[in-house]
């Protein structure tokens, strides 16, 4: 039930909410202390230091890099991890429930924390950063912030924010298919995601194998559950007027339907913790009666809470409005922030559906002849390589060099970061090594590298049973040919 500013129903959905939310900056951070320095270190592939001294260049640029500690305090691969340390402390003690044992400004206190945080790493992030769920994780963290302690109920205007969230996440990303690509209105979408998706999981093969009719109601499914269902998270409000559990009712189904279309995608892909935040975010609208807690002191909110959560929600008022009227625009524009502090942002992901799979592969040799060369693969976490390997589950880990490995096929030229990728291994950098798999050469450094793509597909049940492989790739094209380190001059030479 929502009665008045406090929501007393509500509280297995704060639970789960603050619990869960913190989980997934627990491995933000996490992913960030194992990756951020050899991406974007010091010595990374697009040092942040280079990024903090253009923004320190002229006033101009300084206004467009968003907020980040590294603005205050010079960034070093030592403190970025030491942020990263305290925010997985903190994050973990929210897990655990410690802070809520408290005041609301406890848990207050350290969701704010988590959310500047890690918006100083998102903000100096650069292109591995710019995913949608970035800026999520970001918005769920500040409203999480706003859920208040164990000894009160969740404030009302906070768990009405996170439906906006939820509505926003899910409507708009709906919004963008119908919008976008034909084949979301044609309904044969599914029929390429699973093969061509940024990063298959090990039963993604298999969904792609299921018979078409089966991906039309997929397809069917996802837009009843993104363009239908999000309207019903706010049936709860109607328990203002109406009398009777069926407003509760509806709102927690919406929410089922939504957290069970998010764990179809859980099982059949990787995506960070995109899938695993909006299944956290939707249970805002998951509510249990609790008869009687309106009337003792666990249904009561303190005046100054009341009046900080209320100025909470007059604030997400005003910021709200371009994201609302994004919604109804005719160029919808997708996981774009209208603020500085990344707040009431617009969501959507996927308008178009890529049919054809390219993955470039690289390679490196021992040899000095690179036209009779033997040449061996570097195997990447998560991105296929290996015909016969089967894809693995990451998610909500987030393997940031893979991601933006899918992304480089898409583009018209290669991408600087990946110029430097090359010299490293040339270096066999030890960072950046730890980034990959596997290195075919054990630490060692290469005589050259260079790269390859190939077009990869999913193996048919008959060749898979013929072959032992899980994809099947061909049309092979040299992307980057073989470079080696500039041997340094002999004295005299």
């Amino acid at each position: 039930m929502v009665d008045g500013f406090a929501a007393v129903d509500f509280e297995l959905a704060r639970q789960v909410l603050q619990r869960g939310i913190a989980a997934l900056f627990l491995v933000a951070f996490v992913s960030s202390l194992n990756q951020f320095p050899a991406l974007l270190g010091e010595r990374g592939l697009l040092p942040a230091p280079r990024l903090m001294e253009w923004a320190g260049s002229s006033p101009r640029a300084g206004r467009m890099l968003r907020p980040t500690l590294f603005r205050w305090v010079r960034y070093t691969d030592r403190r970025l991890r030491t942020l990263c340390v305290i925010g997985i402390v903190i994050a973990a003690t929210l897990v655990v429930g410690i802070p809520q044992l408290g005041p609301p400004w406890v848990p207050l206190l350290c969701f704010l924390a988590l959310w500047f945080g890690y918006m100083s790493i998102v903000s100096i992030g650069q292109t591995f950063y710019g995913f949608g769920w970035e800026m999520l994780l970001l918005e769920a963290g500040f409203l999480a912030a706003f859920l208040g302690s164990d000894d009160q109920p969740p404030p009302t205007v906070t768990i009405v924010l996170l439906w906006w969230l939820v509505f926003r996440l899910e409507f708009g990303a709906g919004m963008i298919k119908i919008r976008g690509g034909r084949e979301w209105r044609d309904l044969t979408a599914l029929m390429y995601h699973h093969e061509t998706q940024p990063m298959p999981g090990p039963l993604s093969r298999l969904a792609h194998l299921l018979p078409a009719w089966f991906h039309r109601a997929e397809v069917l499914g996802n837009h009843v559950a993104q363009l239908v269902v999000p309207w019903f998270l706010f049936a709860p409000l109607l328990g203002l007027w109406l009398p009777g559990p069926w407003p509760a009712i509806v709102g927690t189904a919406a929410a089922a339907i939504i957290m069970a279309t998010q764990l179809w995608l859980v099982l059949t892909g990787n995506f960070a913790w995109l899938n695993w935040a909006t299944i956290v975010l939707a249970f805002s609208a998951v509510s249990f009666p609790v008869h009687g807690a309106e009337e003792g002191a666990g249904g009561v909110l303190p005046l100054w809470w009341i009046v900080v959560t209320s100025a909470v929600g007059v604030l997400y008022v005003a910021l709200s409005w371009p994201a609302a009227r994004n919604l109804v625009a005719r160029r919808q524009l997708m996981n774009a922030a209208f603020n500085r502090w990344q707040l009431a942002n617009a969501y959507g992901a996927f308008g178009t559906v890529t049919k054809r799979r390219v993955e470039i592969v690289v390679e490196g040799t021992t040899d000095d002849d690179p036209r009779t060369a033997h040449w061996r693969e570097y195997a990447f976490k998560g991105k296929p390589g290996d015909p016969r390997r089967l894809p693995g589950w990451f998610a909500p880990y987030h393997l940031r060099l893979d991601w933006l490995m899918w992304f480089l096929p898409l583009g018209r030229s290669l991408d600087d970061w990946f110029t430097t990728l090359l010299v490293r291994l040339l270096d066999a950098d030890a960072p950046t090594l730890r980034l990959l798999a596997d290195d075919p050469f054990g630490g060692a450094a290469p005589t050259w590298v260079r790269a390859v793509s190939y077009r990869y597909r999913f193996a048919s049940r008959a060749e898979r049973r013929l072959h032992g492989v899980r994809w099947v790739r061909d049309d092979r094209r040299e992307v980057v040919a073989p470079i080696r380190m500039p041997r340094p001059l002999r004295p005299g030479g």
